[in-house]
């Protein structure tokens, strides 16, 4: 019993393991330009005394849009990191539509900012120090 027992969490691992490695890919450098970028508007973030948080949207390899954390500066529960990066974004576009963006944020966004990032069609989402693709914005 306690044989197979190993050799189900082995297989349970090994298959947790390969669905992470699936998604994971090579950070360009590029990619790691955005990723510190994100992290400056956490710092940012942190300096002005507001939530460890950032993002930053990439459109054709440049950033349009850049998001520390206001939720304590403005005392507005929206304005997490990324819902501030994707407004900052529409208003650098002069539309709601993010269609073709990227999202790189230092951690996984909450729900309602990946709903908002779907709602304005970011392609893509990246998080944390290694850039781990977190894939499309669900809604």
């Amino acid at each position: 019993m306690a044989l197979a027992t190993r050799r189900s969490a082995l297989a349970i691992l090994v298959s947790a393991l390969a669905a992470v490695a699936s998604r994971a890919r090579a950070a360009t450098s590029l990619d790691r330009d955005f990723i510190a970028a994100a992290f400056r508007m956490k710092d940012e973030a942190v300096r002005s005394g507001d939530e460890p948080y950032g993002a930053v949207v990439v459109k054709d390899g440049r950033i349009i849009g850049f998001g520390p954390s206001r939720v304590v500066l403005r005392a507005d529960w929206t304005a997490h990191a990324e819902r501030e990066a994707v407004r900052h974004a529409q208003a650098h576009l002069g539309k709601a539509d993010l269609s073709g963006c990227m999202m790189y944020s230092t951690s996984r966004p909450c729900a309602a900012c990946e709903r908002a990032a779907a709602e304005a069609k970011v392609a893509r989402m990246y998080v944390g120090l290694d850039g781990m693709d977190a894939g499309a914005p669900r809604s």
